[in-house]
């Protein structure tokens, strides 16, 4: 998941990075609002993270204009404030939840975790599909209830899929999603580790887990339990 962290703090700003990072997390940084609100609206991004008190731009400003522009990715706010009035101003300017500091990052994930879950619809952090089974807490993956050992990659890109059941993404959408700006998005790694997918979720090819549309991308198909 790629996510957007604008914080002007820039020892929360780097000890939340490498937290999120460690978690998994794709992330990009910006430390005013100005150039934070650029990248949102530039870049395609699972949500953000972000800070209310922040200079040439405030957070409500930056939160207004992307809802504005019809950027719909969850937004958690982060605020030192403790009047429900700024809690109010930021959740009515667009966010879907916020964290007063000091706050645990514990709590941050888990939040965090939730709102990007919901926006796929997903109400649990285990998702299944089929004889599949994703935990986004634990990170862990089963198939017919065999723990499956991937990559961080591997599991950054089946994460992707399994919060998008059904949908055809291109290579360069899902590469955007799994790796940070300047990697080459003409790049085959994605055939990579799809190829690396199916070896390891369905080595017999008994579920057909993922399917190739060609010229088009890949899916995750939507599949019963047996």
């Amino acid at each position: 998941m790629r996510l957007l962290l604008i914080e002007d703090d820039l020892a929360l700003q780097q000890n939340l990075y490498k937290h999120l990072i460690d978690a998994n997390y794709l992330v990009d940084v910006a430390s005013d609002g100005q150039t934070g609100l650029f990248q949102g609206q530039e870049y395609p991004y699972d949500a953000a993270i972000i800070d209310i008190g922040l200079p040439i731009i405030d957070g409500i400003s930056v939160i207004k204009a992307l809802r504005e522009n019809d950027i719909s990715f969850p937004i958690l706010v982060l605020t030192a404030r403790d009047s429900w009035q700024d809690k109010v101003s930021g959740l009515d300017a667009g966010a879907d939840d916020y964290l007063t500091k000091p706050f645990q990052t514990e709590e941050l994930f888990a939040r965090l975790n939730a709102l990007i879950r919901r926006s796929a619809g997903q109400a649990s952090p285990l998702i299944t599909n089929g004889e599949l089974t994703l935990n986004t807490k634990s990170l862990q993956v089963e198939v017919n209830n065999q723990a499956i050992k991937l990559s961080s990659s591997e599991y950054k890109l089946l994460e992707y899929m399994m919060l998008h059941l059904d949908e055809v993404t291109s290579k360069a959408k899902l590469t955007e999603h799994i790796y940070d700006q300047d990697f080459d998005l003409d790049s085959n790694v994605i055939e990579v580790f799809i190829r690396r997918l199916r070896k390891k979720l369905d080595p017999t090819g008994e579920y057909g887990f993922i399917e190739t549309l060609r010229g088009h991308g890949y899916k995750l198909k939507r599949l019963d339990v047996k």
